[in-house]
């Protein structure tokens, strides 16, 4: 089977965890599970075209029962990296496999970073504390608006988030804000700086837009992008993809503004795409609704990504490779907003593949970056065991 599939889509579902890895405990995730949870608070969710891939046989959900004959091959992935961040996961995902984790700052930010960023942006900033998204704009809002000052926060993951209402600091200006707080965290090994504009006049309207921008650290290692770019193949990067890997290993990329968005440019992108990877992150699941506390949103979320897979199906080639997985968890049901240390689902499919290959667990997220170097001849050395023979 290798060489092939010349094209394959691999799908991020962002934060769709299936339940508490082994070493959950480690990350105070004990008896997390994003799926099983928000399809229990959902009184079940209706995914027939998931379940027919075999969702259900890699976690049997309400509502989403395992099948006999599943269409795809199925399986589950544990992450081998230290963290529970987008970056530490997709990185993975591409083949790097991180030894340590990037680094958290739970307490803020040491005055030597914050010096550093008020010295070369000529800003003194509001925060510098690990907060939800919603609350550090309840909480400092109102005094952004009325100082011009930006709020920077963090949280669980390594990230130095900056947000600025649209009106009071332009949105240009807040990317050129985040580049140089990029090259000062650069050496600290800091995962992402966040772009963060909303809009509103008060904490009862304040609203965060889709103009986010991720500003990533550079990937620490080779990626199976960059081997894929280096044959001169295509990859294309849709939603926060070439922000992850700061650009690196894409060819081509587009952002996204929701979930919808993000399928709509999926398609275009596999019609304009003829061999190569085309790689979704469809950022919802995590940002609307995981992070928010919100399962009935991403109970919704998720039927509403299982009514677009017939439309998908369509604009498949017989050659091409079907990939759906996640980087993390981040279960709704929690008492906190964060991530969450779990299994990710794998889904594999192509069209008029037998199905029912059960993939088992996978000891790492890198059996994802293993199996696209098969398909396309540029696997060697890569981390990661693939499956593509297994895809029988």
């Amino acid at each position: 089977m290798a060489g092939v599939r010349r094209r394959v889509l691999l799908i991020t579902l962002d934060g769709c965890g299936v339940g508490a890895a082994p070493d959950a405990d480690l990350y105070g995730d004990r008896g997390a599970n994003t799926l099983l949870h928000v399809a229990e608070a959902c009184g079940g969710v209706n995914l027939p075209n998931l379940q027919c891939l075999g969702l259900g046989n890699i976690l049997p959900l309400p509502g989403v029962a395992p099948v006999s004959a599943p269409a795809a091959a199925f399986g589950r992935m544990e992450e081998r990296s230290f963290g529970k961040d987008t970056t530490t996961g997709h990185w993975e995902i591409a083949g790097i496999l991180q030894e340590e984790p990037l680094p958290t700052y739970p307490e803020g930010y040491p005055a030597e970073i914050i010096d550093a960023f008020c010295r070369e942006t000529g800003l003194d900033p509001l925060g510098n504390v690990a907060a939800s998204g919603t609350e550090i704009l309840r909480l400092l809002g109102e005094e952004h608006l009325a100082t011009g000052r930006p709020i920077v926060y963090t949280s669980a993951d390594s990230v130095f988030q900056i947000a600025a209402h649209e009106e009071v600091i332009a949105v240009e200006r807040l990317y050129e804000i985040c580049r140089i707080a990029r090259s000062i965290l650069n050496p600290y090994r800091v995962g992402r700086v966040i772009a963060r504009p909303f809009v509103g006049t008060s904490p009862a309207d304040f609203k965060r837009t889709s103009r986010r921008h991720d500003f990533s650290l550079p990937p620490t290692g080779e990626t199976v992008l960059d081997r894929l770019v280096a044959a001169g193949l295509s990859v294309y990067g849709v939603g926060k993809i070439s922000d992850i890997f700061a650009g690196r290993g894409v060819s081509e990329g587009v952002y996204s503004k929701s979930n919808a968005d993000g399928m709509k440019k999926t398609l275009a992108a596999l019609a304009r795409v003829e061999e190569g990877l085309v790689f979704t992150n469809l950022v919802d699941f995590d940002m609307e609704y995981g992070h928010r506390l919100d399962p009935l949103g991403f109970g919704r979320a998720l039927e509403e990504f299982d009514s677009w897979l017939p439309t998908l199906f369509e604009a498949l080639l017989p050659s091409d490779l079907l990939l759906i997985t996640a980087d993390h968890g981040c279960d709704p049901t929690t008492a906190g907003t964060d991530h969450s240390r779990e299994y990710v689902p794998l889904l594999a499919w192509w069209p008029g593949c037998s199905g029912g290959v059960d993939l088992g667990v996978r000891r790492s997220f890198a059996d994802v970056a293993a199996t696209v170097g098969e398909v396309f001849g540029v696997g060697t050395g890569l981390s990661g065991d693939g499956f593509l023979n297994d895809l029988h």
